[in-house]
């Protein structure tokens, strides 16, 4: 049996309290890193409600990053520097995972941590939390990609994160695995948070649906100059069969007036579109609309 590894989660949301609670039902130990405001009251048992099964879950807690063989990063891409400042001895850490929406996170902590200590990937999901140390997963897949150079360290972990219930994958090449979640997240994060409806609202009406579709295959064509070898009917196609209550992170942000990912969301697709001489008007579009939403200045992307 291989040794069991050590984790820790940085960013103790959504995202971070799903890992954080299956990674320690496998058996392998986990540190929830959280504000150091917050650590004295942060609850010692974790729990998730979960399709897969719900968990509970001892973890430890700490301010600051430890010693660690895997450190996951699950801070929302609006966070993410006053999230790095936990990170005060680096070389304490094997490996780094993040699973942020966006791109251009995976050059920035290669500039800063080194290029071989990070591990891109990708998860698609719906996880939120409800309270300190209280989880739920309200979509019924769970689908974690990781660049094929993490398969050593984690190969064994994402073999029994499959027994539980997640698609998981080692993808070869890196712009694919980083811009198909792009094409797929983008157009949903936008036309939901635009029109203030679930995917439902979206794949069931016919004008919001031609206007999503749209943005999908702008995305693609981006993607596709970029690298990325995806293919925006296949993803259409993958989105349709979503359950219809689904929200997106970025309308529930909206909705919260909180700061949306725009930036890290749509900004590589106007950012690639613009280096390659690309036309993406049904992005532009969403865009503002959810500028306008969130009360944002225009074109902040």
């Amino acid at each position: 049996m291989s040794e069991a590894l050590r984790h820790a989660i940085l960013g103790p949301g959504g995202i971070g309290g799903l890992m954080g609670a299956c990674l320690a039902r496998l058996g392998d130990t986990v540190t929830m890193v959280v504000r150091g405001e917050t650590l004295e009251h942060y609850p010692r048992q974790i729990h998730l409600e979960s399709p897969f099964g719900n968990v509970d879950a001892t973890v430890s807690r700490a301010a600051e990053v430890p010693a660690s063989d895997v450190l996951w990063i699950t801070a929302k891409a609006t966070q993410l520097e006053p999230a790095l400042r936990a990170v005060t001895n680096p070389e304490h850490v094997r490996a780094m995972v993040p699973l942020l929406n966006g791109i251009d996170h995976v050059a920035l902590l290669r500039k800063r941590y080194g290029a071989g200590k990070v591990i891109p990937a990708t998860i698609a999901v719906e996880a939120e939390r409800i309270a300190p140390g209280r989880f739920v997963q309200r979509s019924p897949f769970a689908r974690l990609h990781v660049s094929s150079t993490g398969r050593d360290l984690l190969g064994r972990t994402l073999d029994d994160l499959r027994k539980i219930g997640f698609d998981c994958r080692f993808v070869d090449d890196e712009p694919t695995l980083m811009w198909s979640k792009i094409v797929f997240l983008a157009p949903l994060a936008l036309a939901t948070t635009a029109a203030g409806v679930p995917v439902g609202g979206v794949t069931g009406d016919r004008k919001r649906r031609e206007q999503w579709q749209a943005c999908v295959h702008e995305a693609a064509a981006v993607a596709t100059a970029e690298g990325a070898k995806v293919d925006a009917e296949f993803v259409i196609a993958g989105i349709l069969k979503s359950p219809a209550h689904m929200r997106s992170s970025m309308q529930k942000d909206v909705e919260q007036k909180n700061a949306p990912e725009l930036d890290a969301i749509a900004g590589p697709i106007l950012r690639g579109a613009r280096r390659h001489g690309i036309e993406v008007p049904t992005t532009k579009t969403l865009v503002a609309a959810v500028e306008a939403k969130a009360g944002l200045p225009a074109s902040i992307v």
